[in-house]
């Protein structure tokens, strides 16, 4: 079976991946709500792993970025800011998924 993403010339497809993360992005954004530790749980990622994969693609590219500033991309904001704001305590019940999901790493 064929990879249907070869059905675009390479940039197309990497238009429809920028603006599929973008989308990504704006969306966790909207969504405040959902803390950190449910993505990690429920998907095994999180803003984070997204602030970090980022910052991986850029220097792959030869493109310094630091850590924070990837995280404020991804954030819309200062870590910090969005910690304090929008940050709460985990419950216990998903201190326990977290550390089930992650026995062994």
């Amino acid at each position: 079976m064929s990879n249907p993403s070869e059905k675009f010339d390479d940039q197309t497809r990497l238009e429809l991946e920028a603006a599929a993360f973008r989308r990504l992005v704006a969306h966790l954004n909207e969504r405040k709500d959902v803390q950190n530790i449910d993505l990690m749980n429920l998907a095994g990622f999180c803003r984070n792993c997204l602030s970090k994969w980022y910052r991986a693609a850029a220097e792959e590219k030869g493109q310094e970025l630091d850590y924070e500033t990837a995280r404020e991309i991804v954030y819309g904001m200062p870590y910090s800011q969005w910690k304090s704001q929008f940050q709460v305590e985990p419950t216990a019940e998903q201190k326990q998924a977290f550390q089930e999901s992650h026995k062994g790493h």
